[in-house]
């Protein structure tokens, strides 16, 4: 079972690298707003390849569907507070893969593609207590970087 935070969700990383790298055959968007959103469900499903299996569900539901769909699925959370709010509900969650979360004047930017909000950082924080590992990486074949400490 994979966990990612993109706010951008289901795009060319996910589905050329990620999807193959995990093995992965239900990818499941836990997202409330794309949950509502069945045109934009639509358009995201046509890239999709057949074989994986999509479930787009509000972040309260993620147990019982991780539960109906096993080990062998990709999950996407737009935000570290989504991620944050499924570890509460009782999510297993191993390691957490960060990635693109867009620089605003309010954030620091930690790496090239990852820009932290005091938010974020309380909402990583929380997960680390519920010893989830960090993973800040966009693709597989980077190398593993975990957090400095400082950072929160």
């Amino acid at each position: 079972m994979w966990f990612r935070v993109d706010n951008r969700l289901v795009h060319g990383q996910v589905i050329e690298a990620w999807l193959p790298y995990t093995g992965a055959k239900h990818l499941v968007v836990a997202n409330d707003a794309l949950a509502d959103d069945g045109v934009s469900q639509q358009i995201i499903s046509l890239a999709i390849p057949q074989r994986i299996a999509v479930y787009f569900i509000p972040v309260h539901e993620l147990l019982p569907r991780l539960d109906a769909c096993g080990e062998e699925s990709f999950v996407l959370f737009a935000t570290c507070k989504d991620a944050r709010r499924a570890c509460d509900a009782g999510v297993p969650m191993n390691v957490l893969n960060m990635c693109n979360l867009h620089y605003a004047p309010d954030k620091m930017q930690i790496l090239p593609h990852v820009a932290l909000s005091a938010e974020d950082r309380e909402d990583l924080h929380v997960l680390r207590e519920h010893f989830v590992q960090l993973d800040f990486r966009s693709v597989p074949t980077e190398p593993v970087r975990g957090i400095h400490e400082l950072l929160f």
